[in-house]
């Protein structure tokens, strides 16, 4: 399997900030979502991208293995989506889990659960999740997908008793509203091994990419997050 071909849109070599330590950030091409506040909007076509063997991957992973190995980091999978690839990526953990090198997915969860995610599951040791939206009705509107999948997945990955960072991505005036914060403060307070919780505010640093593909950018007449607005969310979160 270490001829399997996977879709690649880019790497970040010395990540720090997707999982804990130095991490090797491996973007994978595609998504089934369409998130409004999407930076990475050049992800979603499953057609774009470069085409990479499960070797070539773990190769070049291999040449910052010193630095994960010091600063306790390792690898983090992002996207895109790349459970649309599970198949990839679970031949690349298995190689990765060999070689004593830390493994993150950093997944949207909104997926059925079959058999081959629960073997991907099984090799990795952190899941970063973005909640996109707790109010369901807004989760639809704001990234075309109800968060039901999400929310069981999330409840999966806990009942089996993997660590699991929560994003939420604070877009003021939708994601921040009170009523819903408190409702995603109980189900954190719910979920037994949630080890820290980003708050991520909003940008539309992201926007000139939509424009690139000659699109129109949802989010035009919506404010970017400030601090304030992160210290209100936080501080109903911790209530």
């Amino acid at each position: 399997m270490e001829n399997l071909v996977g879709k690649i849109h880019s790497f970040e070599t010395l990540g720090a900030v997707d999982g804990p330590g130095i991490r090797f950030i491996l973007f994978m091409q595609g998504c089934p979502l369409r998130c409004k506040f999407c930076h990475n909007r050049d992800t979603w076509d499953c057609k774009g991208g470069n085409e990479y063997t499960v070797n070539e991957i773990y190769e070049k992973i291999l040449k910052y293995k010193n630095y994960f190995i010091a600063s306790n980091g390792g690898v983090t999978v992002s996207g895109g989506e790349p459970l649309l690839q599970t198949n990839f990526v679970t031949e690349l953990f298995k190689r990765l889990k060999q070689a004593g090198i830390n493994t993150a997915l950093d997944t949207s969860g909104m997926f059925d659960i079959t058999d081959k995610i629960k073997e991907l599951i099984d090799l990795t040791d952190l899941f970063l999740v973005d909640i996109k939206s707790i109010n369901d009705e807004i989760c639809k509107d704001l990234v075309g997908h109800s968060n039901k999948k999400e929310l069981e997945f999330i409840k999966y990955l806990d009942s089996i008793g993997k660590e699991i960072w929560i994003r939420q991505v604070i877009v003021p005036g939708i994601t921040d509203i009170e009523e819903d914060l408190y409702k995603l403060r109980d189900f954190i307070n719910s979920i037994e091994h949630i080890t820290k919780v980003d708050l991520l505010p909003y940008h539309d640093l992201g926007k000139y990419k939509w424009l690139e593909l000659n699109e129109t950018y949802p989010l035009e007449n919506i404010r970017t997050a400030n601090n304030d607005d992160v210290e209100r969310v936080k501080k109903i979160l911790e209530s």
